[in-house]
């Protein structure tokens, strides 16, 4: 088996139908399986998927684990890369859409270099315009500040690290993390570097995974010769309180468990000030755009 696709449903029926359709539509020249892990969707979408993708089930193509409660983001893809067979793992968003030869190109460049842990693909959103997040350094107190304050729009090489801005977007090269939207790694690095920490609901496990790859010594390669179309559909104008929580929550996760021992006590605190104050401000910015 070459390749194991991971992909979470969670009350996303149309968007997961897209997402499996991009797939399965196009001639591969590699034998891949689809795992798909609902987190106990209540709208029947994992219903409805399994009678859309009978088939894909009845020849083992496609496999479907359904969990009894929402177990977050890096639970669930972890249920599938538990039980992944493929050289290869992907981790790929249910609101995604896999254009033209992205994964053959993809598999390709992997299957030449075996110094890399992960690979991601160039992600564009539905107007055409670069997804930031598919490329991007390290969240560290320097880089967070500069990114916070807009210094990249005065000098982007200088205080781009955020963004990883050193990397045009259509420059193929390495970069410190990569988005869970679309993540391909081969299955020897994740036995080293470990799978996606639990500690984290949703949001931060895709850099954490990453930090931990580049520990280990591989490398880390944006791939923009491929591309994928991220469609956010699962999010809205107003955000759920939880996701504005969770999403925080994962920052202040990750800098404790990364680079707390790194910084002296007053970094830390600023830090932990700057996060939450954060928070607080998008849950009044959330309820503002509610009205």
């Amino acid at each position: 088996m070459k390749l194991s696709i991971i992909i979470v449903n969670y009350n996303t029926y149309t968007l997961t139908r897209q997402t499996i359709e991009s797939i399965i539509h196009k001639e591969h020249t590699f034998q891949y399986e689809i795992l798909l892990i609902d987190n106990a969707s209540k709208d029947n979408s994992i219903e409805k998927l399994q009678k859309t993708f009978s088939d894909l089930i009845s020849k083992k193509t496609l496999k479907v684990f359904v969990n009894s409660t929402n177990l977050g983001f890096a639970k669930a893809n972890n249920i599938g890369m538990r039980a992944a067979e493929g050289q290869y793992i992907l981790l790929l968003n249910s609101d995604t859409v896999v254009n033209e030869d992205c994964l053959e190109q993809c598999l390709a460049e992997m299957d030449k270099n075996s110094n890399l842990g992960a690979l991601g693909c160039k992600v564009v959103l539905p107007n055409g315009k670069l997804d930031h997040a598919c490329k991007r350094g390290f969240p560290t107190p320097k880089a967070s500040l500069y990114y916070l304050l807009k210094l990249y729009k005065i000098n982007p090489i200088k205080y781009g690290q955020y963004d990883a801005l050193h990397l045009k977007e259509d420059e193929v090269g390495e970069v410190d993390c990569l988005m869970g939207a679309f993540m391909l790694m081969p299955k020897t690095a994740l036995d080293k570097s470990g799978l996606l920490d639990e500690d984290f609901f949703m949001y931060g496990e895709d850099i954490d995974l990453c930090y931990r790859i580049k520990e280990n010594g591989y490398k880390i390669l944006y791939y923009p010769k491929a591309t994928i179309t991220h469609y956010k559909g699962g999010s809205s104008k107003k955000k759920r309180t939880k996701v504005i929580y969770d999403f925080h929550n994962a920052m202040w996760i990750f800098y404790k468990k990364h680079y707390y021992s790194k910084y002296n006590f007053a970094i830390s605190f600023l830090v932990f000030i700057g996060i939450w104050t954060k928070y607080l401000l998008e849950i009044l910015k959330n309820s503002v755009s509610s009205n």
